[in-house]
């Protein structure tokens, strides 16, 4: 384990696994352990680097939060990597990638199903308000399935606990609900711009049975980007690298390496 101090001083663990360039993958709302089925299939062609957000797994954190705090933990490990790493982003970790490489020295971006709200979703999403409703109650399970059913299932499933018993980041990643409730807070007031300023080529990627608002989201990120590609990915949900991590990562190393990426 390695850790990098972050602009306002909070320590940023990480790890790293295999040869080759690096490329760093960022988490969305676990920690650095939801990547434990992609890293095994890139270990011998990239030097995979693996961080825990602010407040997460072993990393530190601080008393005031923000998405550019979360943005300046990306750039500093990308800043201690040697190179100029490729990013690859799931879900929040996604959005992290594409505001990190607006400014940080990176070769490329993978973002899958970044979590960035958009049009009519956004303007009534209340996801934090509901969630901070039964932290204030002490229901922290409640909290964080009401997170689950939203940002997994876009609040549509018909044995949603049926689900959650056979989900193996259940209950563990309850320890990381407060953690939670401030992200789809800062989520939910975030605006996407019209352009991202972002000159690196990026590798956008969704599945036919994501969440609708995040299948929208993509899009409107994808015509806010300059160099970007969208792939969508036939019965894969918004777990789409854990879900299918051999067709996930075939896609990712055609697009490190210039070729067709395939779906």
């Amino acid at each position: 384990m390695q850790t990098v101090t972050s602009a306002d001083g909070t320590s940023i663990a990480y790890e790293q696994h295999g040869e080759g360039p690096p490329l760093v993958l960022l988490h969305g709302g676990a920690t650095r352990h939801y990547w434990k089925p992609i890293v095994p299939r890139f270990a011998d062609d990239f030097t995979i680097v693996l961080p825990d957000r602010r407040g997460r797994g072993d990393s530190g954190d601080d008393d005031e939060y923000s998405l550019q705090k979360e943005v300046e933990d990306a750039c500093a490990v990308i800043d201690a990597v040697d190179g100029d790493p490729g990013l690859f982003g799931h879900s929040f970790g996604g959005l992290q990638a594409i505001e990190a490489a607006r400014s940080a020295p990176i070769e490329s971006v993978v973002a899958y199903e970044p979590a960035y709200l958009v049009g009519e979703y956004r303007a009534r999403a209340d996801l934090a308000a509901e969630m901070q409703t039964r932290l204030d109650e002490g229901q922290h399970r409640e909290a964080m399935k009401l997170h689950l059913r939203e940002v997994l299932h876009g609040g549509d499933i018909d044995d949603f606990h049926g689900w959650l018993d056979e989900w193996p980041l259940w209950p563990a990643c309850v320890e990381n609900v407060e953690n939670t409730v401030r992200m789809d807070r800062a989520l939910e007031q975030h605006r996407l711009p019209d352009t991202l300023d972002v000159d690196v080529p990026v590798l956008l990627l969704t599945g036919t049975e994501g969440p609708s608002h995040l299948r929208e989201s993509v899009r409107s990120v994808d015509a806010a980007l300059p160099t970007s590609r969208l792939v969508e990915f036939d019965g894969l949900g918004h777990s789409g690298p854990t879900e299918a991590p051999d067709r996930i990562t075939a896609a990712v190393r055609a697009f490190t390496k210039g070729e067709e990426t395939t779906k």
